[in-house]
């Protein structure tokens, strides 16, 4: 068993290797792997990781594998990792995978999408032509979740999340473009399925952790990745359950922390968007896995604006996230 282990979580940004793609797998490699070096981790919440045609099955539907990811770790410590990943029938989803890398065996793996949370319906009243009837208002992506051993019988629970960004959904007949709106009303409607799909995400998040605290009050539990939102927003709050909201002290036990806390103001932040530092990449812990923390890091020394990048810097090869890192001091048993 490890004396110390680092957890990290790091959006890269639509990895991806396909022919064309530009700034190409190389470029991106040469910026990326550095980063993750520096990371040092020994389990590694990984979000936005496409995955590449790997020819095609008897059923002529296209099989994937991660091999852009595959090329990203080649020559590190984490191209030797146990690793779970989204996955759907064929092998990973084309876009936006999910992927936890551990140096400790994973136990168990799996991945939830309105599982613990049915689809609601919903009838939109914007649309053209009127909606006939309700439909389910489905989550954007599955959470990845990972029972990691760390020996000594202790086992650590990893959730790894990519929350829906706090864009307009699509709404029938209410588009002129991709980016531009026909009414008001249409753009906000979307707004407001998209605020579904993102806090709906975070419920069943919670769902989740409160199921391993009912089989065990103290269940050691890390929730990372990109929430696309900041602390005190409701996805975020959705997912702590701190007791200022739930007004209960007896449900504290069950709040989790958000490490970035313990980090100094003026580097609290994951992305710069038009200028404005925010923190919507999270390291959430539950309170006994607190009693191991040790301290935490942002690696944005070399973070860019993403609004500024996407307009000026052609095919950029850098995440505009920035990795978040933590470190926990395992006690004797």
């Amino acid at each position: 068993m490890a004396a110390s282990f680092r957890i990290a979580t790091f959006n890269l940004e639509s990895l991806d290797d396909r022919p064309g793609l530009e700034p190409g797998l190389e470029a991106r490699i040469a910026v990326l792997r550095p980063q993750l070096q520096r990371l040092a981790a020994d389990i590694l919440c990984l979000q936005e990781v496409n995955g590449q045609e790997a020819g095609r099955g008897p059923d002529g539907a296209p099989r994937r594998r991660l091999s852009a990811l595959d090329a990203l770790l080649a020559g590190t410590a984490y191209e030797g990792y146990e690793r779970a990943a989204t996955a759907g029938e064929h092998g990973p989803y084309d876009r936006h995978n999910l992927v936890i890398l551990s140096r400790f065996p994973i136990a168990e793996r799996a991945q939830v999408r309105n599982q613990a949370v049915p689809p609601p319906s919903y009838r939109p009243v914007t649309a053209e032509p009127p909606a006939a009837a309700p439909a389910p208002v489905a989550w954007d992506r599955p959470i990845l979740t990972a029972a990691i051993d760390l020996g000594a019988g202790r086992r650590l629970h990893v959730l790894n999340l990519h929350l829906r960004a706090p864009l307009a959904a699509f709404i029938p007949g209410q588009k002129e473009s991709a980016f531009v709106w026909k009414t008001v009303s249409g753009w906000a409607e979307g707004f407001f399925l998209s605020t579904v799909k993102r806090t709906g995400q975070a419920l069943e998040a919670r769902i989740l952790i409160d199921r391993l605290f009912d089989a065990d009050p103290e269940a050691l539990v890390a929730v990372c990745g990109d929430f696309n939102a900041h602390e005190r927003e409701m996805p975020v709050r959705i997912v702590m359950g701190d007791p200022d909201d739930t007004g209960s002290g007896a449900l504290a036990m069950r709040a989790m922390v958000a490490l970035e806390e313990s980090i100094p103001e003026d580097r609290r932040y994951s992305v710069v968007h038009a200028g404005h530092k925010v923190m919507l990449d999270h390291l959430l812990v539950s309170r006994p896995l607190m009693a191991w923390y040790r301290g935490a890091e942002v690696h944005n020394e070399g973070l860019g604006d993403e609004m500024v990048g996407y307009a000026s810097v052609h095919a950029s090869p850098e995440s505009f996230h920035a990795p978040v890192v933590a470190t926990f001091a395992v006690p004797e048993p």
